[in-house]
Protein backbone atom coordinates (compact mmCIF):
# COMPACT_ATOMS: atom_id res chain seq x y z
CA UNK A 1 0.00 0.00 0.00
CA UNK A 2 1.30 3.44 -0.88
CA UNK A 3 1.56 6.25 1.62
CA UNK A 4 -0.91 8.26 -0.49
CA UNK A 5 -3.47 5.45 -0.35
CA UNK A 6 -3.02 5.16 3.42
CA UNK A 7 -3.63 8.90 3.77
CA UNK A 8 -6.78 8.66 1.64
CA UNK A 9 -8.09 5.82 3.80
CA UNK A 10 -7.16 7.75 6.93
CA UNK A 11 -9.07 10.83 5.76
CA UNK A 12 -12.22 8.85 5.06
CA UNK A 13 -11.93 6.91 8.31
CA UNK A 14 -11.35 10.04 10.40
CA UNK A 15 -14.45 11.75 9.01
CA UNK A 16 -16.56 8.63 9.58
CA UNK A 17 -15.16 8.08 13.06
CA UNK A 18 -15.81 11.66 14.13
CA UNK A 19 -19.34 11.68 12.72
CA UNK A 20 -20.36 8.36 14.25
CA UNK A 21 -18.65 8.79 17.64
CA UNK A 22 -19.79 12.37 18.15
CA UNK A 23 -23.35 11.32 17.33
CA UNK A 24 -23.06 8.52 19.91
CA UNK A 25 -21.48 10.71 22.58
CA UNK A 26 -23.57 13.79 21.94
CA UNK A 27 -27.01 12.30 21.48
CA UNK A 28 -27.32 8.61 22.20
CA UNK A 29 -25.04 7.89 25.14
CA UNK A 30 -24.57 11.26 26.81
CA UNK A 31 -27.13 10.62 29.54
CA UNK A 32 -25.84 7.06 30.08
CA UNK A 33 -22.27 8.20 30.57
CA UNK A 34 -23.27 11.19 32.71
CA UNK A 35 -25.49 8.97 34.83
CA UNK A 36 -22.78 6.39 35.46
CA UNK A 37 -19.64 8.53 35.47
CA UNK A 38 -21.15 11.78 36.80
CA UNK A 39 -18.48 13.18 39.08
CA UNK A 40 -15.63 11.76 37.00
CA UNK A 41 -16.64 13.69 33.89
CA UNK A 42 -15.51 17.17 32.98
CA UNK A 43 -18.11 19.83 32.23
CA UNK A 44 -16.42 20.29 28.84
CA UNK A 45 -14.09 17.80 27.19
CA UNK A 46 -10.39 18.53 26.81
CA UNK A 47 -10.53 18.97 23.03
CA UNK A 48 -6.79 18.65 22.26
CA UNK A 49 -6.61 15.38 24.20
CA UNK A 50 -9.80 14.10 22.56
CA UNK A 51 -8.38 14.97 19.14
CA UNK A 52 -5.14 13.13 19.98
CA UNK A 53 -7.20 10.04 20.84
CA UNK A 54 -9.21 10.27 17.62
CA UNK A 55 -6.10 10.81 15.50
CA UNK A 56 -4.22 7.87 17.03
CA UNK A 57 -7.19 5.51 17.17
CA UNK A 58 -7.86 6.02 13.47
CA UNK A 59 -4.18 5.37 12.63
CA UNK A 60 -4.52 2.01 14.36
CA UNK A 61 -7.85 1.30 12.73
CA UNK A 62 -6.42 1.98 9.27
CA UNK A 63 -3.33 -0.11 9.97
CA UNK A 64 -5.02 -3.11 11.58
CA UNK A 65 -8.52 -3.05 10.12
CA UNK A 66 -8.84 -1.12 6.89
CA UNK A 67 -5.53 -1.40 5.02
CA UNK A 68 -5.35 -5.21 5.15
CA UNK A 69 -8.87 -5.43 3.72
CA UNK A 70 -8.04 -2.78 1.12
CA UNK A 71 -5.08 -4.87 -0.05
CA UNK A 72 -7.18 -7.58 -1.69
CA UNK A 73 -9.53 -8.35 1.16
CA UNK A 74 -13.27 -7.87 1.44
CA UNK A 75 -15.68 -5.72 3.35
CA UNK A 76 -16.16 -8.71 5.64
CA UNK A 77 -12.46 -8.60 6.48
CA UNK A 78 -12.70 -4.88 7.22
CA UNK A 79 -15.75 -5.37 9.43
CA UNK A 80 -14.17 -8.25 11.36
CA UNK A 81 -10.76 -6.66 11.84
CA UNK A 82 -12.24 -3.27 12.71
CA UNK A 83 -14.58 -4.87 15.23
CA UNK A 84 -11.71 -6.72 16.88
CA UNK A 85 -9.54 -3.60 17.00
CA UNK A 86 -12.42 -1.65 18.57
CA UNK A 87 -13.11 -4.40 21.07
CA UNK A 88 -9.46 -4.76 22.12
CA UNK A 89 -8.81 -1.03 22.46
CA UNK A 90 -12.00 -0.23 24.33
CA UNK A 91 -11.53 -3.31 26.53
CA UNK A 92 -8.04 -2.07 27.41
CA UNK A 93 -9.47 1.26 28.54
CA UNK A 94 -12.49 -0.10 30.38
CA UNK A 95 -10.93 -3.11 32.06
CA UNK A 96 -7.91 -1.09 33.17
CA UNK A 97 -10.21 1.56 34.64
CA UNK A 98 -12.24 -1.13 36.39
CA UNK A 99 -9.04 -2.64 37.79
CA UNK A 100 -7.43 0.54 39.12
CA UNK A 101 -10.04 3.27 39.62
CA UNK A 102 -12.15 3.43 42.71
CA UNK A 103 -15.85 3.62 41.95
CA UNK A 104 -15.49 2.98 38.21
CA UNK A 105 -18.91 1.54 37.38
CA UNK A 106 -18.80 -2.05 36.18
CA UNK A 107 -22.12 -1.50 34.38
CA UNK A 108 -20.46 0.78 31.85
CA UNK A 109 -17.80 -1.75 30.81
CA UNK A 110 -19.97 -3.96 28.55
CA UNK A 111 -21.72 -0.91 27.08
CA UNK A 112 -18.45 0.80 26.20
CA UNK A 113 -16.79 -2.38 24.91
CA UNK A 114 -19.81 -3.09 22.72
CA UNK A 115 -19.66 0.47 21.44
CA UNK A 116 -15.95 0.16 20.60
CA UNK A 117 -16.69 -3.04 18.70
CA UNK A 118 -19.55 -1.51 16.71
CA UNK A 119 -17.63 1.70 16.07
CA UNK A 120 -14.53 -0.12 14.85
CA UNK A 121 -16.58 -2.31 12.52
CA UNK A 122 -18.69 0.57 11.19
CA UNK A 123 -15.74 2.82 10.47
CA UNK A 124 -13.65 0.05 8.89
CA UNK A 125 -16.48 -1.31 6.77
CA UNK A 126 -17.69 2.16 5.84
CA UNK A 127 -14.21 3.30 4.89
CA UNK A 128 -13.62 0.18 2.80
CA UNK A 129 -16.89 0.74 0.95
CA UNK A 130 -16.45 4.50 0.47
CA UNK A 131 -12.88 4.02 -0.77
CA UNK A 132 -14.18 1.47 -3.27
CA UNK A 133 -16.79 3.93 -4.52
CA UNK A 134 -14.79 7.15 -4.43
CA UNK A 135 -11.14 6.30 -5.09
Amino acid sequence: MTFTRALELYGIALVLFLAIDLLWLGIVANSVYRGMLGSLMRDKPNVPVAFAFYALFVVGLVYFGIAPADDGGSIGDALRDGALYGLFTYATFDLTNLAVLRDYPARIVPIDMAWGTVLGAAVSGGTWQLADWLL
